[in-house]
């Protein structure tokens, strides 16, 4: 079962449960900035009444103070500038009731009552009180008169402010009655919106949530039949629908669950038996064996592998256009006489070696086939190739009827190319063999040219110049052309017994020790003195390698019994695990390096040499003088090492 469930954000808005929460928080949120905002501004209107009451408090308190000064004035100088004075900071005040002062703050209602009360305050003082202070003040002498007129407009004044006082002090208790009701209000919108939100959070959250949670521990106590209701369409509505989906699915799943294990069984088993055949093909066609045994073995592990009747493996004759058997198993001996070697594109094996692809034919009774006739329902063609090249194919006969899956198929060709690995490293290990064989028999061949066939000129000459003395009777010449005669043959016998003795090296002991019985052999030999110094004790060598250096080192003792003249040797093994290097010193006569390369002919020995040491990965460096002898090094550096 597919489960399908929407986006959880892919409803409409206002069914979101986002929206819902969004929404009553918004609102709780409005409400609560109105209430706390109509409190803030009638706090705010509760300080500016309170300094308006003070200020007009003062102003009793001033014109009564203005009536002293007026009642002293005309007896001291003095007190009619501090009335000068109190008139300015009266008529200061009344200003600032009339415009009010946001920095203190100050501010007077705006009641009808309470304006028209500091207007009959400020009319009272300009058409009244105010014109008698200032002719007293323009009057010189008594204004006893002048106090006492303004002592009886006082007292009706007072009564105005206290008009304009009480006002004030009437709204600022009905503000703070408001404003004890809106705490109240806020107080009580704080519980009932608690109240409210615990509510919804269970109704539209918890509760839904609570259902999903009962759910999924009956789901997993193995109860595949439970189901939540779908109430809402908001989240918890999809999340539930999706849970409802899962439980169906799993319901499902479970039912089925023995029916996939069984076939995930099969199918691991199936996979198990290709591994196993795979490694055991892999590991028979690296083991070391001729082409016919390849192929016998490779057959008879496929045919028992896929229970085939009958089976060939056919090798292809790109030259010649033909496909041969080269092993078989279970085939007639009429069907191997007559298909022993067919042509390329010649009946279903000789299709399949020119199409390089794989074939499964129903024979189906056809008499026209000879595999039929043979009794044989399926046969099957494989290609044995590699990536670049079809080497041929191999066939699976079948009695019954037979159907390969392509999962089989592609698993008897990854076999055909696991043969045709095989095949072609056998093939490349022949070729490999024939050229170290031709490689070595040109080195033979240019060592029997430096060494016998010299000689065999050498006598050929002394043959030649025997006859001319015999002819003329030269009796001295005789002896010394017999002389040389002599010598010429003793050194072409010690020629062939070195040769023989180098194509005889082996290497049965370690390298020092086989360069020991070399060296013990040429002192016998020559007579000379040798001398064998060995320092250093690095791993050994390949056996290639070591065989190689052992036939240099041969060469160069060569070079110095045959041409050196020399009294003494001195051979220096040298391996300290970074570089080897090997030594060959003579105290002869030495020679001219480029005249001997230049010669072309008689310089074998060291072209041989140098042949060797590069198949061997060795540097080989010859230092010569005239008369002053010859060194022959050997270096081995650690990059082309080969630990045996």
């Amino acid at each position: 079962m597919r489960l399908n469930v929407s986006p959880v954000l892919g409803g409409p808005l206002g069914q979101r449960l986002s929206a819902k929460i969004v929404g009553v928080l918004a609102a709780f949120l409005l409400v609560a900035l109105g209430s706390i905002g109509a409190t803030l501004w009638l706090s705010w209107q509760q300080e500016g009444g309170a300094a308006a009451i003070n200020d007009a408090g003062s102003l009793r308190m001033r014109v009564t103070r203005l009536a002293l000064d007026l009642q002293l004035s005309g007896r001291d100088g003095a007190r009619a500038d501090a009335l000068r004075r109190d008139m300015s900071n009266y008529e200061a005040i009344l200003q600032r009731l009339r415009r009010g002062d946001p920095a203190r703050p100050l501010l007077v209602p705006r009641e009808a009552d309470i304006q028209q009360a500091l207007a009959q305050v400020e009319g009272q003082w300009r058409e009244q009180l105010k014109p008698v202070l200032l002719d007293a003040l323009t009057r010189p002498g008594d204004n006893a008169a002048e106090a006492a007129r303004f002592a009886e407009r006082v007292a009706l004044y007072v009564a105005d402010i206290n008009t304009f006082v009480s006002g004030m002090e009437a709204y600022n208790a009905r503000n703070t009655d408001y404003l004890r009701l809106l705490q109240l209000l806020l107080a009580s919108m704080a519980v009932v919106g608690t109240v409210a939100l615990i509510y919804l959070m269970l109704l539209i959250v918890l509760r839904p949530l609570d259902k999903l949670h009962q759910g999924i521990r009956r789901l997993a106590a193995g109860d595949y039949s439970v189901r939540v209701p779908v109430e809402t369409d908001d989240e918890f509505g999809q999340v539930s629908t999706g849970f409802n989906l899962m439980a169906a699915c799993l319901s499902e799943s479970h039912a089925t669950l023995e029916e996939r294990v069984r076939g995930k069984t099969a199918s691991l088993q199936q996979k198990n038996q290709e591994l196993a055949l795979l490694y055991e093909i892999t590991s028979f066609c690296n083991q070391s064996q001729p082409l016919e045994a390849l192929c016998k073995g490779f057959l008879a592990r496929v045919m028992r592998a896929f229970d085939a009747d009958g089976g060939a493996v056919r090798l292809t004759d790109h030259g010649q256009g033909l496909v041969f058997v080269v092993a078989d198993d279970g085939l007639p001996e009429a069907l191997l006489r007559d298909e022993h070697c067919l042509k390329v594109g010649d009946c279903l094996c000789g299709e399949a070696a020119a199409m390089a692809e794989s074939r499964v034919e129903n024979m189906g009774g056809r008499a026209d086939k000879q595999c039929s006739r043979e009794g044989f329902r399926v046969v099957s063609a494989f290609p044995v190739a590699t990536q670049n090249r079809t080497l041929g194919i191999f066939n699976l006969h079948f009695r019954q009827a037979r159907i390969l899956p392509p999962q089989q198929v592609r698993q008897l060709e990854m076999l055909g190319q696991h043969l045709a690995v095989a095949i072609e490293n056998l093939r490349l290990a022949a070729k490999e063999r024939e050229l170290a064989v031709l490689e070595e028999r040109n080195l033979v061949a240019q060592g029997l040219h430096d060494s016998i066939a010299q000689g065999l000129s050498f006598l050929n000459l002394q043959t030649q110049i025997m006859r001319q003395a015999l002819d003329s009777g030269d009796p001295g010449l005789v002896d010394d052309t017999l002389a040389l005669f002599e010598a010429g043959v003793k050194e072409s016998y010690d020629d062939v017994r070195e040769l023989l003795n180098n194509f005889r090296s082996k290497l049965s002991e370690s390298l020092g020790q086989a360069v020991s019985s070399l060296l013990d052999k040429f002192r016998k030999q020559t007579g000379m003195r040798v001398e064998l110094r060995s320092t250093g004790a690095g791993a050994p060598l390949m056996p290639e390698q070591q065989l190689q250096i052992l036939f240099i080192l041969q060469e160069a003792l060569s070079n110095v019994r045959k041409h050196a003249e020399a009294s003494q040797v001195t051979v220096s093994l040298s391996d300290d695990g970074e570089v080897f290097v090997l030594s060959v010193l003579d105290n002869g006569v030495g020679f001219d390096l480029d005249t001997v390369r230049n010669k072309g002919d008689g310089h074998f020995g060291l072209s041989i040499m140098q042949e060797r040491a590069q198949r061997a990965g060795l540097q080989l460096d010859i230092e010569s003088t005239p008369e002053a002898g010859t060194l022959v090094s050997l270096l081995l550096p650690r990059a082309r090492r080969l630990a045996a």
